[in-house]
């Protein structure tokens, strides 16, 4: 599909219902989130195609084969889906709602400004658990300028991975781009890993997420670099930090929206890290600056992704307008 009018007024739309609904717990209490369904399947994939008797040569294959397969599915029900709702009255309307439910605006503000909460209503040990739960960190190895680094630098990451990136490829490709990139992008947090499990048969899986990340994570560092002023920041110097510290970042697109985010608040982002198979010896984003983060810089992160956020949405207007 081409980029046109109707498919940009489906993001806009998609993106101000994520922004006023989010996911409502008591339908997921209800109904089984499509992401559930898509992390079904790939569990289905991994147990019956990722044998540990195979050779990595051979386990690679069948990785690339379990690929395809989700890819074929998840584009199927895009198109199957899309074909279905173009025929509805209100149809931009009712695929907006739809596609809303694979954005991740609001439930990541939420889980990133629990941490914020935590520290004030439980202190150190509450920020503790409330991080826990978006990073893969050992939370009790972190003080409160690790908990806060953890929860800024996991905001900024998942801004590219959970909105820029499905609103894209969305906009790019319709439902079927959409659900495709929902589905690589969890198979690469399933499988995706460097262990002896998955190092070879998570390997098209964790390349391709990189592939399709490539454009959206440098939007998404772009977006949040423009938003630098209202968090006290300043744009250039976002921009800056940006262009010089994303590529030391061990993910060639996580360091992206990562070291906006650092020169947008004046913090140092990343450095060495903890995470349950071992310590990480990775270089600061933007190490002239503090890497003391505290809790109010938690709530600069929040300003910056939601005024990011809302940029996203005129940009995607300008553009559907000018069509």
């Amino acid at each position: 599909m081409l980029i046109c009018q109707d498919t940009l007024l489906i993001v806009v739309a998609a993106l101000v219902f994520d922004a006023l609904i989010g996911d409502p717990d008591w339908l997921w209490r209800r109904a089984a989130h499509p992401v559930v369904w898509i992390g079904a399947l790939i569990g289905f994939l991994d147990r019956a195609l990722n044998r540990d008797q195979w050779s990595p040569a051979l386990r690679k294959s069948a990785g690339v084969v379990a690929v395809i397969v989700l890819l074929t599915v998840a584009v199927g029900t895009g198109f199957l889906l899309q074909k279905i709702l173009w025929q509805t009255w209100g149809s931009v309307v009712v695929e907006g709602l739809l596609a809303s439910v694979l954005i991740a605006q609001r439930s990541l503000y939420q889980h990133t400004a629990r941490v914020r909460a935590g520290f004030a209503e439980g202190g150190l040990a509450a920020a503790r658990r409330a991080v826990a739960m978006i990073v893969g960190r050992d939370p009790e190895q972190l003080d409160e300028a690790g908990v806060a680094r953890a929860a800024i630098e996991s905001c900024a990451e998942n801004f590219s991975d959970g909105v820029v990136a499905p609103v894209f490829w969305l906009a790019l490709l319709g439902l079927p781009g959409l659900i495709a990139y929902k589905a690589i992008n969890t198979a690469d947090s399933m499988i995706g890993h460097r262990s002896a499990r998955y190092n070879s048969f998570g390997w098209a899986a964790a390349r391709l997420d990189d592939l399709l990340n490539l454009v959206p994570a440098r939007l998404a560092g772009a977006l949040i670099a423009l938003a630098a002023p209202l968090a006290g920041g300043s744009i250039r110097t976002a921009f800056k930090v940006m262009r010089r510290d994303a590529p030391k970042h061990r993910s060639p697109n996580a360091g992206w929206p990562e070291a906006a985010m650092a020169g947008a608040l004046g913090v140092a982002l990343a450095g060495p890290r903890r995470y349950a198979e071992g310590l990480v010896e990775d270089p600061y984003l933007n190490a002239e600056a503090p890497n003391h983060a505290t809790p109010d810089d938690i709530g600069g992160a929040l300003t910056l992704m939601a005024a990011a956020c809302g940029f996203e949405a005129v940009l995607y207007a300008a553009l559907a307008l000018l069509l």
